[in-house]
């Protein structure tokens, strides 16, 4: 009865947004939300405009990602888009998605017994006001200190693949944070106390 409730409601009430990602995470924190959406992910490479301080740096590629879908759809109707961004960064230095097991095997050695940073931005097109909106959130994660062997036994999970920084917070990589300060959902990828404001502000028929 439920779901049935729950299903007329997002067809009555609610326009699809594209989700410009293919984050499997992102994609169940929409589900979670009860949002209705299609996925479509951005072509564009992502390249970090060293220019510019860190924070606006993953705000632009957000932006970027949602610009991409929308120019490479010009045919489609799309009122809403939302893209998303996430980076780590320890002392400055960039921690990004390692291009191989060796590559991840030297971020967990860096990362291990250190607190580092995780931004994430989302933004989020209103396709009829030709407005979008971006936000950010920074959180802070620290890993306790790890021996070489349990360092091997995750990487041999293979969770480290595909994802910034070579660990999963909402996996096995738990085992080894000892503390997060900020917003759990935003390490996961997508902030969702954020994603929620945002969508009440930008008029988006979602809560109250």
């Amino acid at each position: 009865m439920y779901s049935k409730i729950k299903e007329s409601y997002i067809l009555d009430n609610m326009e699809k947004i594209i989700l410009a990602s293919s984050s499997a995470q992102r994609q169940k924190y929409f589900q979670v939300l009860g949002l209705p959406f299609k996925i479509i992910p951005s072509q564009m490479e992502e390249i970090l405009d060293e220019s510019l301080e860190l924070r606006h740096g993953v705000e632009k590629l957000a932006i970027q990602k949602v610009n991409n879908v929308r120019h490479n759809n010009l045919s489609k109707e799309m009122p809403w888009i939302a893209g998303a961004d996430t980076i780590i960064s320890l002392n400055g230095q960039v921690y990004g998605k390692a291009s191989d097991k060796e590559h991840a095997r030297i971020m967990l050695s860096g990362l291990q017994g250190q607190t580092h940073q995780v931004i994430t931005a989302i933004a989020l097109l209103n396709g009829r006001k030709n407005k979008i909106d971006c936000r950010s959130i920074i959180s802070s994660v620290s890993f306790a200190k790890m021996g070489e062997g349990e360092i091997e036994w995750y990487l041999d999970t293979g969770e480290w693949e595909g994802v910034a920084g070579s660990y999963r917070i909402q996996g096995l990589a738990a085992c080894f944070i000892t503390e997060i300060q900020g917003s759990f959902s935003s390490i996961v990828g997508l902030p969702l106390r954020e994603f929620y404001v945002m969508l009440r502000d930008n008029g988006y028929p979602y809560g109250c």
